[in-house]
């Protein structure tokens, strides 16, 4: 009998590829709802490091990571992504060319 993946592990498996990565952020920009995009962002992080190996490289506990990654998320995020939408426009990710491989 095979074993199959679950799609969680499918989808964390996948995001360590810095483009996929990026094409699963912005989709989750589109919508519009940065609570989406927050949990999104969490997936690429479960992919691409540990919480603890991230919140070392931005200097930030990992305490504050995982508030800004939470429900009430980052507000001033929130409040520049519904600028943008009013306007018009939307925020996107592209992959850092210079870090291709995997960033923790």
């Amino acid at each position: 009998m095979v074993k199959s993946k679950s799609y969680q592990d499918y989808l964390i498996e996948s995001l360590k590829d810095p483009n996929e990565a990026a094409g699963y952020l912005n989709a989750a920009l589109e919508g519009g709802d940065m609570h989406v995009f927050l949990l999104a962002l969490q997936n690429v992080i479960k992919a691409r490091g540990r919480v603890s190996e991230i919140a070392e490289k931005t200097k930030k506990s990992r305490t504050s990571l995982y508030k800004s990654l939470s429900e009430t998320g980052n507000p001033y995020l929130i409040k520049i992504n519904e600028i943008l939408l009013v306007l018009g426009m939307h925020l996107t990710v592209t992959p850092n060319k210079k870090h291709t491989r995997r960033a923790a």
